[in-house]
């Protein structure tokens, strides 16, 4: 056998270090066909780049777990941790029977909305509408939630007028008859949800953390969470809000550090889809997908 095909095995079977090790010895004994002066001179290189490799070892290449346990019970619903303390009024009655009655069976699916483009330059909030190309972009939003196929049980959007006027576009996309409802919500305004980390020195919010950080935990403990045991199929709902709502949403849904909100962007009328099973595992399916608009329809103001 050719040292070569050797040299290819060896590359198979053994990690970097070893390789470069192989490929030095080979060197310095003139196998690459050179004369044993010029791979004298080689030889320091190959001990330099050897050196440079990491020793290879199981634990090395494992990452160790960082941060806790999931908690199951991260949004206070999880049926076993709901008993009231009440005696049963019959003995023979299964507790375990009643128990399987007050679990979730629906999967609920809620598809965040940022707004779309809006005027900046606007004093109060009424005259901080959609500018033409907002508009433009929350119809390419509702056509492509209606593209989805899916039946959407319910619209909520914040009551601040970007939002409000996004989420009216889209509802003249949504299927139905008369149509989906739309129901407004004053703790989806936009805010401060927590200070960030790292801090930024460029972006002051207008709040105090502690006073916007309430209201939006708020709107998360009622908007996200599992299912109803009541509740017989899966749901899809949208909610219209803002860039920092959906980011903390997203941080608290998936157990993340909520301080790190700051480090994700959305563009205007993106789709964040968060899917929440009955047993109270959470699935990010989509982080505000705008791939549906045109290149030149994309802004994140």
């Amino acid at each position: 056998m050719s040292y070569r095909k050797t040299l290819k095995l060896i590359c198979g079977f053994a990690g970097g270090s070893a390789v470069l090790f192989a490929a030095a010895v080979a060197d310095s004994r003139g196998y690459f066909g050179e004369q044993s002066e010029e791979a004298a001179g080689r030889w320091s290189r190959f001990n330099v780049l050897q050196a440079a490799q990491p020793a290879w070892t199981p634990a090395s290449h494992t990452p160790a777990p960082t941060g806790h346990a999931w908690d199951f019970n991260w949004d206070k619903r999880d049926p076993s941790s709901l008993s009231n303390g009440k005696k049963k009024e019959s003995v023979t009655e299964d507790p375990s029977s009643e128990q399987d009655n007050g679990k979730p069976k629906a999967t609920r699916n809620i598809l965040l909305i940022r707004h779309s483009q809006y005027n900046l330059s606007g004093n109060s909030d009424k005259e901080r509408i959609l500018t033409p190309l907002g508009r433009e972009q929350a119809e390419l939003t509702g056509q492509r939630l209606a593209a989805l196929g899916l039946k959407y049980d319910v619209l909520i959007h914040s009551s601040m007028a970007r939002a409000t006027e996004t989420a009216n576009i889209i509802s003249k996309h949504l299927p139905g008859s008369p149509g989906v409802e739309l129901v407004s919500c004053d703790l989806l305004r936009e805010g401060a949800p927590i200070e960030p980390v790292p801090p930024v020195t460029h972006w002051k919010p207008d709040a105090v953390y502690h006073e916007d950080g309430a209201r939006i935990e708020a709107a998360f403990r009622r908007y996200i969470h599992r299912a109803d045991p009541k509740q017989k199929e899966d749901s899809y709902e949208i909610i219209v809000c803002h860039a920092n709502v959906i980011r903390y949403f997203v941080c608290r849904a998936l157990q993340f550090p909520p301080e790190g909100w700051l480090r994700m962007g959305l563009n205007n009328g993106s789709i964040t889809w968060l899917t929440i099973r009955p047993s109270g595992r959470v699935a990010l399916r989509t982080l505000g997908d705008a791939g549906f608009m045109p290149p030149d329809k994309l802004t994140r103001t």
